[in-house]
């Protein structure tokens, strides 16, 4: 086997099997620690040929001999070693258990970083190191703070869990609501850097995409009828089923407005819509995500980029302003604006949200105000828009994109 191919089995397994190893080993450095170890073995032994049938099961495993070992020897842990080591066998599965048997250990581990005795942005943070699997640098700069900073609020955290006793564990029903907006906002976050990468070379990460909707699939079942649930599931299931004809076969961007439209998956909008109908017939206030995924309904029922109907995605992104109001949909509003009064206007309102500051170091904020001045054919300002907006992301696609439509203006 390759390093690429072994890389790829890494990126694919690894939340999983991190989160098994939580649930074993009751520690989440003590669990990330033995993994990496159990990484590094496999880079040897798969390399020569050794691949197992099911490698997150493997990994688990080589990881818990690891964790083991490691108890047995620190002298501090002698009072309690042999208590930790059987409680620590008696929970593993077998390594040709099928991964079906690991599932339900990554929602836990969700419930868990959005224990309420977190802040909402400390839960945010630690589900996208933790469940991600991003780095500490990668979560900072999506909270726009210091890695110094983020890396001691997630050391804290870690530590709370420990020290406090806060289980590892789907609650009780009657505490599954007082958690439930803080698991949502992980669940799209993980989907969101499955759809559209923090950094690197790929534009997507399919794997987070899919584990975001299974999971998804797992709190509806655990939690029916809710709007939220429905609404969260709907929006991922008509986002990523446009996934085939987001980029070309060399890993470049296909913008909606180009996108081959019968490589979209059908049954999967069509899920979608079903979900997104269920929803608004449950009583009560409008939801987020629910709106966000009327939004793409109208994208997915659109037969062309020309013919979607504009107005009204508008006016729902004016709802959204209403009940949950941010710089981000603020955004989103004003691009959408755009395709109605047309891009002077637009760019008003972008500039305007720029000037308050909310949304400094937001990598799409130039992005979509050099699109604006591109289509207004301000060329000189647009292309130093592009220029901030290549500046602020570290995704290659993305930094392509800019250069192409620097190019076309020439």
């Amino acid at each position: 086997m390759t390093p690429s191919e072994i890389d790829r089995i890494f990126r694919d397994e690894a939340g999983r099997a991190l989160a098994t190893l939580i649930r074993l080993v009751g520690d989440f450095d003590l669990a990330e620690d033995a993994l990496q170890d159990a990484f590094a073995v496999a880079l040897d032994r798969w390399a020569a040929g050794e691949v197992p049938a099911n490698p997150r099961a493997w990994l688990v495993n080589v990881a818990r001999h690891k964790v083991i070992d490691r108890i047995r020897r620190q002298a501090v842990f002698r009072g309690k070693q042999e208590a930790l080591v059987h409680e620590i066998e008696l929970n593993v599965p077998a390594a040709d258990e099928p991964p079906a048997m690991l599932d339900d250990d990554m929602l836990r581990l969700i419930f868990t970083c959005c224990h309420p005795a977190f802040a909402p942005e400390v839960q945010v943070a630690l589900t996208l190191r933790t469940v991600c699997g991003l780095s500490t640098t990668q979560v900072a700069r999506a909270f726009l703070v210091g890695e110094e900073a983020m890396a001691q609020r997630l050391v804290r955290a870690k530590q709370k869990i420990r020290l406090a006793g806060i289980p590892y564990e789907v609650p009780e029903r009657e505490e599954l609501a007082t958690r439930l907006e803080g698991v949502l906002a992980v669940i799209y976050l993980v989907f969101t850097e499955g759809y559209v990468a923090t950094s690197g070379a790929d534009l997507m990460r399919p794997d987070f995409a899919i584990e975001a909707i299974r999971l998804a699939r797992l709190l509806d079942r655990l939690m029916p009828d809710r709007a939220g649930i429905k609404g969260l599931l709907a929006l991922m299931l008509l986002h990523d089923a446009r996934r085939a004809g987001r980029e070309t076969a060399a890993g470049d961007i296909v913008l909606l407005e180009e996108q081959d439209r019968s490589l979209w998956d059908r049954a999967q909008i069509e899920e979608g819509l079903r979900l997104v109908d269920d929803a608004l017939r449950v009583p009560g206030l409008p939801q987020p995500y629910l709106v966000q995924a009327a939004i793409a309904a109208l994208h997915a029922r659109a037969p062309s980029y020309e013919q979607t109907d504009w107005r009204q995605i508008t006016g729902l992104y004016g709802v959204l302003l209403r009940i949950g109001p941010s710089p981000v949909i603020e955004l989103n509003h004003a691009a959408a604006l755009s395709m109605v009064d047309g891009p002077a206007r637009a760019l008003d309102l972008v500039d305007a949200i720029s000037a308050r500051g909310g949304l400094r170091g937001y990598a799409l904020l130039p992005a979509v105000r050099a699109d604006l001045l591109r289509r207004l054919g301000r060329k000189d300002e647009a292309r130093e828009a592009y220029q901030a907006a290549t500046a602020a992301t570290q995704l290659e696609p993305l930094r392509r994109l800019y250069a192409r439509r620097v190019r076309e203006m020439r």
